[in-house]
């Protein structure tokens, strides 16, 4: 038997409020709909600590399917930071919206126990990546730009790279500005705009901002910036790493797939063949934790199967 018309009308008009305070809670949006990072704790780039490079007087939190976190994670293995900065990785809590500790740590349970111990206010998100001193508990900081700035300036072995050299700065600013708003941030605000107008906005822009670097690529390159690989590198690699995977199916922005922008797609491969790159990149976790967590975006919390990461990023475009 055929649902009634006026039913159907109906159930989509609930279901329509029902998304919009589902989407509320997942991530604020202004008045015409366009996607608003919320403010976070920690966010001032501090001085270098006195005792850095002390062996094991730092943690680096992070979050597998968090690219804001592998962001910072990619700095730590880039600049060799091991020896002096402890990994540790916290998991996702669905249920509860935050993440935890899969043991205690300094006697939290929850990452938003340490920021509240920190000093935090209670209201604001505990999120990744966060630098903490472990002796004193002290957030050190928990922006993710920021933390990239301290853990590139954080002292480190003669072969670690400098990723803010002084000759690139002028392009290197230039391109984390554009990037961050874009691209980071602007798959967000496709996959969590509200109206179809705020989408349009958010859509155009990152490939307008993908065809820029794929021209800058194709002109110069083998780096945005140039010949040296910088910060402008690592912070576009995390949002494009996941494209295919994640954000083209869940967050509409497949317009243009990337194979399409062969600079970039070349760009992707070097990147991702460089030391301990491809053990941070975590296929797996990232569709569990998107498809399976981001209930208003996918009701169904079914992963859908995709290809593995290594063959997709290894694949040869065709000439």
């Amino acid at each position: 038997m055929a649902i009634p018309p006026a039913v159907v009308r109906a159930a989509r008009t609930g279901w329509h409020w029902q998304w919009l305070q589902l989407m509320n809670g997942l991530g604020p949006a202004d008045g015409e709909g366009n996607y608003t990072r919320p403010s976070g704790a920690f966010v001032q780039r501090p001085p270098l600590p006195a005792n850095a490079g002390t062996a094991g007087g730092h943690v680096l939190i992070v979050g597998r399917s968090c690219p804001w976190a592998h962001r910072a994670w990619l700095v730590w293995l880039l600049r060799q930071l091991q020896g002096s900065i402890e990994l540790l990785t916290v998991e996702p809590d669905p249920e509860a919206g935050r993440w935890r500790f899969s043991q205690p740590f300094l006697g939290c349970g929850t990452l938003q126990e340490l920021y509240q111990r920190a000093g935090a206010d209670p209201s604001q998100r505990a999120t990744v990546p966060v630098l903490v001193e472990r002796a004193s508990g002290r957030v050190v900081v928990g922006e993710s730009a920021r933390l990239m700035e301290l853990l590139n300036a954080w002292p480190a072995g003669d072969s670690a790279p400098n990723l803010e050299p002084a000759e690139q700065q002028e392009s290197l600013h230039s391109w984390r500005e554009l990037l961050q708003g874009s691209v980071n941030d602007g798959v967000y605000r496709c996959g969590f705009a509200r109206t179809q107008a705020a989408y349009d906005r958010a859509e155009t822009a990152l490939f307008d901002t993908l065809e820029r670097a794929e021209a800058a690529l194709s002109g110069a390159g083998p780096w945005l910036c140039g010949p040296q690989l910088t910060l402008a590198d690592v912070q576009l690699f995390p949002t494009l790493i996941r494209l295919e995977l994640v954000y083209g199916p869940l967050f509409g922005v497949s317009r243009r797939p990337l194979w399409q922008l062969p600079a970039l797609w070349h760009w992707r491969q070097r990147f991702f063949e460089l030391p301990g790159v491809a053990a941070s990149c975590c296929d797996q976790a990232w569709r569990q934790d998107y498809f399976g967590a981001l209930f208003p975006l996918h009701p169904s919390g079914i992963v859908p199967a995709g290809p593995a990461l290594a063959t997709l990023v290894a694949a040869q475009l065709q000439p």
